[in-house]
């Protein structure tokens, strides 16, 4: 009769092998649920949505999201970033002028609450309760506006008037539909003078 191996010398069955690699696959899944899930929930709900409520969207416990983003500033600056870099990119592109660039921040605008609520960090520069992270990414919005102001836009008035425009269109962007809030931003610009170019995402 032929002897059956040992249990620790049985070979495992093909569902129980794992590559080395897998942890780290694992990982990168998780991560990348993870922004996923809170880009939509502060989309949605603004930057004080729970951290809880991205967990949960994301199919992961909170103990997997705090390996990844040790506090609620790592989260929303993983999150947030990329629409700030958009921005940049294309104040960067050679043909780039404010109205271009406009079109690209309006569109951030409109697609999210957790955007607004960082256009308005650099009005409230210094005053307690705003983020670190909220500032130094509002700053990093009003430097990519900046560089294409000409002497004598509407918006190249005193030190400060740049955000603070912005932070009035932010506070029109409301609506049931993308569409209406976009309508509603580009009212707000009109009546503030300001010609805003193609309402989009930056294309690389």
């Amino acid at each position: 009769m032929t002897q059956r191996p040992a249990p620790d010398q049985r070979r495992p069955a093909n569902d129980e092998r794992r590559p080395a690699n897998d942890g780290r696959r694992a990982a990168a899944r998780n991560r990348a649920a993870l922004i996923a899930a809170a880009r939509e929930i502060y989309a949605e709900s603004g930057l004080n949505a729970p951290l809880s409520a991205i967990a949960r969207r994301a199919g992961v416990g909170q103990g997997v999201l705090y390996r990844h983003f040790p506090d609620r500033a790592a989260v929303a600056t993983a999150v947030l970033d990329e629409n700030v870099r958009q921005i940049e990119q294309v104040a960067a592109e050679p043909a780039a002028d404010i109205a271009l660039v406009l079109g690209v921040l309006t569109w951030h605008q409109t697609q999210s609450a957790a955007f607004i609520s960082i256009l308005h960090a650099e009005g409230a520069s210094g005053a307690s309760g705003v983020p670190a992270y909220a500032t130094a990414l509002s700053e990093r919005v009003e430097r990519a506006l900046r560089g294409h102001l000409a002497p004598g836009h509407p918006l190249a008035g005193e030190r400060g008037d740049l955000m603070v425009a912005v932070a009035m269109v932010s506070g029109a962007v409301t609506g049931p539909t993308r569409e209406h809030r976009e309508r509603r931003a580009l009212a707000a610009w009109r009546l503030l003078g300001v010609e805003v170019g193609p309402v989009r995402p930056f294309e690389e």
